[in-house]
């Protein structure tokens, strides 16, 4: 119980430090255009992009993608109402976020599970995006920290948890 407590702490402490930074306001501006590009409305595009190609590797990148993410958001919802870890704003006095969650837990986020999921079945098939991919995916799971609606331990478990997922598809299907 103090290893939990003791973590719990340090987030607080890391989170409050994202939240004194002084350019604030223009980064809970940029997070929700950032975080807007994880809620999963281009995954959809992007899947349906690939099965109207048709062509041999955009079949193979949407099933490592369906896999993953028929694993990946299942054990999300699991974990996330399992654990019933209180988001910044009910956690921490008088404080506000940015935006309306769209539901009352925050351990783990789930844009940034699914951002990284994105991210590493893509630069699987397309290596020199890699950088490119995770990138925008760590810039995901940042702007959930900077709209106040996650704690960094929440982005960091969502980040392994996604990642790992996406390599175990690999194992799974074999192109």
């Amino acid at each position: 119980m103090k290893l939990i407590y003791a973590i719990h702490r340090y987030d607080v402490f890391m989170f409050t430090w994202f939240m004194n930074r002084k350019h604030l306001e223009l980064c809970a501006r940029l997070s929700r255009w950032i975080s807007r590009t994880g809620d999963g409305y281009l995954y959809a595009l992007l899947g349906l992009y690939w099965a109207v190609s048709g062509d041999a590797d955009s079949m193979a990148l949407l099933r490592h993608a369906l896999l993953a993410l028929a694993i990946e958001r299942p054990l999300y919802f699991v974990v996330k109402n399992g654990l019933r870890r209180d988001r910044p704003a009910a956690a921490i006095r008088d404080y506000r976020s940015f935006i309306i969650p769209s539901d009352q837990f925050s351990f783990p986020s789930g844009h940034t599970s699914a951002a990284f999921l994105m991210a590493t079945v893509i630069a699987h098939a397309y290596p020199p995006l890699l950088p490119a991919l995770y990138g925008w995916a760590g810039a995901v799971g940042l702007s959930r920290i900077f709209l106040g609606v996650h704690f960094p331990t929440d982005v960091l478990v969502g980040m392994v948890m996604g990642t790992t997922i996406a390599f175990l598809s690999f194992g799974v299907i074999l192109t």
